[in-house]
């Protein structure tokens, strides 16, 4: 838009860019020589100036870098205009502001029209500035003459207006308003010309206010032309002044401020002065600082309606101007001057700018408020100021913590918490109650806020009774944490808005870290005799204490984000590295120690054992004190033994695995020393009791004869083994061998309760996974390797048997298995070294492959009757209707792992995708990820499958209607499975070209299966499958223009001329396909080409005009195949009539000089981005052969 900035006075009197100078009688030469004869002496030749230009350029060019490298010390050039100061950096300001002030005592009228030339400059005008002195002021006309407009004749805008004593002319090009300009430009160095800008404006108020600023003259010229420029259609002009108007402003509002001073300086002094006896006070003098003072107030008053003519000439216009950067610039000066001006700018004829911009639309805007309001209440001296503010927009201040922007909403919480500091009563309990919410924010910036606000309100001080005498500053402080715990429980208790802790905890953390990291508090309230004096605490509060004592455990332990909290994992910087590790030092030594007496205190509630059970996995191991850690490691470990033994909870025996897993970790000494020994006498103690109790329980035929006792100690030995056979490799004591004989009794006998059989399942299951993830890492002997898979396949085919059991559980444990166990050992195939030894290698039969399809059917895809809009009208929970929805996903992921990772068929695939549509709203991610991973495998096959799921879906429709019955919910109508296809080909993405290959599989398949046994005659019925070409129509758009001929070519070979022209309505759905592809390819609508030309047939001789795009093959070629150089081997030929063969063979004659190149389809060349540069049919295209 804006062009090139002016690089100095002579390169732009070179590029006929000048400012000119003339008076009522002068010419533009005489003007230029008068400014040239007042030149600073600092200025060099104009070769130099040319230099400063060209380096300017190659710095807007290029990289900023090489502009900055050319400072104003460097280099031997030195800048000879303001704006070059300004782009080169501030260190030259103040020098610069001084050498222009004493220009301007020297020769006014050039310092002025230098100064307008840089803000000229900084707009990134190139244009040509004129002025003309204006000497009448009685001409009434000239306002008349204020215009701005465009010459449509030389391409030229210009704007005219008055900057007293000139009248300015600017002229710039017409493009000026479609580009950048120096504000808007994006990188390092233009940012810094924008506060190089803003603090030149500043200096220069600062340097001027004891001299020039007063002279009538300067601040008159800069304030009508920052006006008038401020008022401008072009946005470089209206941005860069309103920026420079404001600034301005604020530097005036400096100098008003110093005048105050000097006023209040001077009256003391009066009064000083006055105050003595008569015979000591000189009255000449009394009257020397009361002209001062009235000196001053009179300035003081002359800058007051300087500051009053910008605001209204500019503020008042802009601060609603449509581009939101203006606006903030506007608001945000606003809030400066109140803070700084108080006297003058805080009062509601201002502060309604404020209030009315908090309702703006753009967020920046929003922002700058309320940042501006942040520093106005949080001066206590102004808040008195603020009540009628308060009162009315109060409640947009409190509903903008819901802004849709996070900055917004982060700040407004923030400014919210200034003023609950500033004032008690402004906020009520409700309003308290809506930002407490905040603290379970998915964002955290603003959960952390909420939290600062909660702890600042609630938890900061709490009311704590007065301590009696001679209790310790130690027992102080911890009745004090005690109380702000029991406070922090009781809002917890009473909001009632979230269940998840650690969210609290997470929002807590950055103001309230010290209380929720005071573990020696938490614990004693946890640990407090029930004898005492001090209230204990109830079941449910002892609960809360211990979710959050884990909670901060681990954030001390591992930091923020919380899952769903971040986007990406937060780096850690070295000092806070340092404090983690301290933190985790810490909760070591205590918890070592405090740990056994929790658990044996709370042994009996499982709930609260898991979470006490889950603290030492983030234990520090190599703390200092070996032998202290060793005793209390020893007690850790007996009650955690004891507690393992004690329950049987899921929850319980998770925690306890994974807690002796992080402890049993090699080269943690003393840990591990003690640690693992005791972790296998345990699971040894399971072992020989479960095989004594198989011995006992088995009979020789198989039987399974345990009692209730022996039924209930067989379950929960087996819940232990298989809990911790999840997370530790428990080989060595040959669980598969003696797991198995359970499995057996259950397929041969089907005796076993379905509670043991599932937990058999899932502990053989991690046998097989663990000896397929050890198996990698060394070499395998044949006789491992067969047996491995002797053991895969005997547990698939126990898991096959399993998937027909009555009990729901049983079968899918059973699915669930046999899925991860598969997907694992297609990992192993594909990551398997040659080198490594004989392969483990195992594919699943078909019968199996049926019975994992059919399980899905039955289980994921259980009916109409309880798809998602008719679950909405069960009389389940919505907990227990989520929870089945997530075990149905996970059922259908595990069989779409399948099919990814080639275990199944991808033709297995066909019946998922078929409940596409159907069931969209619950499945529809897992289906379109698994369309999307088969189609990465083979394009082709891919396709294959989508044409076997249309196919079928077709069929049984077909079937239900020739049947004369009325479809059953099983069966998809006509029109779901055309929005299916349509589906189906929006997969297919933009990229044409990319997926022509199987578009054109699709089309081809879809016109044989139509045509497929069909003997052309003159009179004759249509097809029995004529209608699925009205399918077919919806993958025609994804085909690019040459292959859609071609495919027309295809239909015609088959359907035959006077079957296009057949006008019965059985085969309209034929003229809608061959709409589609004619229409389609010349920019039409299938629709609006039936609707025009529905019976007529068009010739693709006229219509293919371009000699690169070969002609459709004859029919001969298509009974030979010559036009299908790649047709793969079970391709068959289209079954032709005599008719069509003896037209065959005559146009096989003709056709033999063209040498095949008919079977060769021409494509537009691709660009880079893949779209077609043959937009018609004129240009030349590249050769690529698409197979049919």
């Amino acid at each position: 838009m804006i062009a090139e900035p002016i690089a100095s006075r002579s390169s732009i009197q070179k590029e006929n860019s000048v400012i000119d100078v003339t008076s009522s009688g002068s010419t533009n030469h005489n003007g230029n020589e008068n400014r040239q004869k007042n030149v600073r002496g600092k200025r060099r030749a104009r070769e130099v100036s040319e230099n400063a230009k060209r380096r300017f350029s190659e710095s807007r060019g290029g990289s900023p870098g090489r502009a900055e490298r050319h400072h104003l010390k460097n280099g031997g050039i030195e800048a000879v205009t303001l704006f070059e100061v300004v782009t080169m950096g501030s260190s030259a300001i103040q020098a610069v502001v001084d050498d222009w002030i004493e220009a301007y005592h020297t020769d006014r009228d050039t310092a002025l029209l230098d100064l307008i030339s840089f803000f000229i400059q900084c707009s990134g005008c190139k244009g040509v500035v004129t002025a003309e002195m204006f000497q009448n002021k009685q001409d009434t006309e000239v306002m008349s003459k204020m215009v701005e407009e465009l010459d449509e004749g030389s391409g030229l805008q210009y704007k005219k207006f008055l900057a007293f004593p000139w009248i300015l002319t600017v002229t710039w090009p017409l493009d000026m308003d479609s580009g950048e300009y120096p504000l808007t430009m994006p990188g390092l160095y233009w940012k810094r010309f924008r506060s190089n800008f803003c603090e030149f404006v500043s200096v220069l108020v600062s340097q001027c206010q004891y001299s020039v600023i007063f002279d009538s003259h300067l601040m008159d010229t800069l304030i009508s032309l920052l006006t008038e420029l401020s008022d401008s259609r072009v946005r470089a002009f209206r941005h860069t002044c309103t920026l420079a108007a404001t600034k301005l402003l604020s530097g005036l509002v400096g100098v008003v401020l110093n005048l105050s001073v000097s006023v209040d300086n001077s009256q003391r002094l009066y009064e000083v002065e006055k105050g003595k006896a008569p015979s000591k006070r000189a009255g000449l003098r009394l009257e020397r600082i009361q002209a001062k003072i009235t000196e001053l107030q009179d300035k003081k008053c002359e800058i007051e309606n300087m500051m009053d003519a910008i605001f209204k000439g500019v503020f008042l216009k802009r601060y609603r101007d449509v581009i939101p950067e203006i606006r903030a610039i506007c608001v945000e000066e606003l809030g400066i001057w109140m803070r700084l001006y108080s006297p003058v700018f805080l009062n509601d004829s201002y502060l309604k700018y404020l209030g009315w911009m908090l309702h703006d639309k753009q967020p920046d805007v929003r922002l700058k408020c309320v940042l501006g309001l942040q520093g106005l209440y949080g001066d206590t001296l102004l808040n008195s100021k603020l009540d009628l503010f308060t009162s009315r927009f109060k409640e947009r201040m409190v509903s903008m913590t819901l802004d849709k922007d996070h900055e917004v909403a982060v700040q407004a919480m923030r400014l919210l918490m200034v003023i609950s500091q500033s004032c008690d009563d402004i906020l009520s309990t409700e309003d308290c109650k809506h930002m407490y919410q905040f603290v379970y924010s998915s964002h955290r910036p603003l959960a952390a806020t909420a939290g600062e606000f909660l702890y600042t309100k609630l938890l900061s001080a709490p009311t704590v009774a007065e301590p009696r005498d001679g209790v310790s500053e130690i027992d102080r402080r911890r009745d004090l944490a005690d109380a702000r715990v029991r406070a922090l429980l009781q809002f917890y208790r009473e909001s009632k808005l979230h269940q998840h802790v650690v969210y609290l905890v997470d929002s807590l953390w950055d103001s309230a870290g010290a209380l929720l990291k005071d573990w020696p508090s938490l614990t004693s309230l946890l640990l407090q005799d029930s004898s005492s004096s001090e209230p204990g605490l109830s079941s449910a509060r002892e609960s809360l204490v211990i979710e959050i004592l884990l909670a901060s455990v681990r954030q001390a332990a591992e930091g923020p984000p919380q899952p769903g909290r971040g986007t990406s994992k937060k780096v850690i910087s070295a000092r806070e590295r340092k404090v983690q590790t301290d933190d985790c030092a810490r909760l070591t030594e205590h918890f070592l120690v405090v740990l056994p007496d929790l658990l044996a205190k709370y042994s009996g509630d499982a709930e609260k054992v898991s979470c006490f059970l889950k603290i030492p996995q983030y234990f520090q191991v190599d703390i200092g004190n070996a032998a202290c850690s060793e005793k209390h490691l020893k007690a850790l470990l007996t009650q955690m033994a004891a507690a393992v033994e004690m329950h049987t909870d899921t929850g319980v025996l998770e925690a306890a695995a994974r807690t002796y897993q992080a402890l049993c970790l090699r080269g943690t000494r003393p840990w591990d020393s003690l640690a693992s020994p005791a972790r296998d006498q345990m699971i040894q103690r399971w072992v020989e009791r479960l095989d004594t109790l198989l011995r006992d329980t088995l009979e020789e035929d198989g039987t399974f004869t345990a009692d209730e006792v022996q039924t209930e100690e067989v379950l929960s030995i087996l819940k232990r083994v298989t809990t911790f056979h999840n997370s530790q490799d428990l080989s060595r004591w040959g669980l598969y061998d003696t797991v198995s004989r359970l499995l057996c009794v259950e397929v041969q006998r089907g005796s076993l309760p379905p509670e043991a059989t599932v937990q058999a399942l899932q502990c053989v299951c991690y046998a097989v996974l663990w000896q397929l993830s050890t198996c990698g890492e060394g070499s395998l002997s044949r006789e491992k390797a067969l047996a491995q898979r002797n053991q895969l396949r005997s547990f698939c085919e126990k898991c096959h048997r399993c998937l027909s059991h009555s009990n729901p559980a049983v079968k899918e444990q059973a699915f669930l298995s046999l899925c991860d166990l598969l997907t694992a050992h297609s990992y192993q195939l594909q990551a398997w070294d040659h080198t490594a030894g004989t392969l483990v290698l195992y594919t699943p039969d078909p019968k199996l492959q049926r019975a994992l399809l059919a399980f899905i059917m039955e289980h994921v895809f259980t009916g109409a009757e309880l798809d998602s809009q008719s679950r909405a009208s069960e009389s389940d929970s919505t907990t227990n209707k989520l929870e089945d929805l997530h075990k149905r996903r996970n059922l259908l992921a595990a069989y779409c792992k399948l099919i990814v990772h080639s275990v199944l068929e991808m033709s297995m695939a066909a019946e998922v995708f078929k409940q596409y549509m159907k069931y969209y709203n619950d499945f529809g991610d897992i289906i379109k990820e698994t369309l999307s991973r088969t189609r990465q495998m083979d394009k082709i096959e891919s396709a294959r499958t989508l044409v076997l799921c249309l196919q079928q879906l077709f069929l049984r429709l077909k079937q239900e209607q020739d049947s004369g019955n009325t479809c059953s919910s099983g069966v998809q109508t006509f029109s779901s499975i055309k929005e299916l296809a349509r589906r189906f080909s929006l997969t297919f993405g933009w990229d044409q070209v990319k997926s022509r290959e199987s578009l054109a599989m699709i089309h081809r398949d879809g016109i044989e299966f139509v045509f497929q046994g069909l003997v052309q005659k003159t009179e004759r019925h249509s097809p029995p499958y004529v209608s699925y070409l009205t399918i077919l129509s919806e993958f025609s758009s994804k085909l690019l223009r040459p292959d859609k001929k071609t495919v027309y070519s295809y239909l015609q070979r088959y359907a035959g001329e006077h079957t296009v022209n057949n006008r019965d309505e059985s085969w309209l759905p034929l003229v809608y396909y061959r709409a589609s592809l004619l229409a389609t390819a010349d920019g039409e609508d299938a629709i609006s080409f039936i609707s025009s030309d529905t019976f007529k047939q068009p010739s693709l001789t006229n219509r293919s005009r371009s000699p690169s795009i070969k002609q459709p093959p004859s029919d001969g070629e298509v009974q030979s195949g010559a036009w299908l150089p790649f047709r793969s081997p079970d391709m068959k030929s289209p079954p032709l009539p005599a008719s069509a063969e003896a037209k065959g063979k005559k146009a096989g004659k003709s056709s033999t000089s063209q040498e095949g190149e008919e079977a060769e389809l021409q494509v537009s060349a691709v660009t880079p981005e893949g779209q077609l540069n043959g937009a018609n049919d004129d240009v030349d295209v590249d050769t690529v052969d698409v197979d049919l």
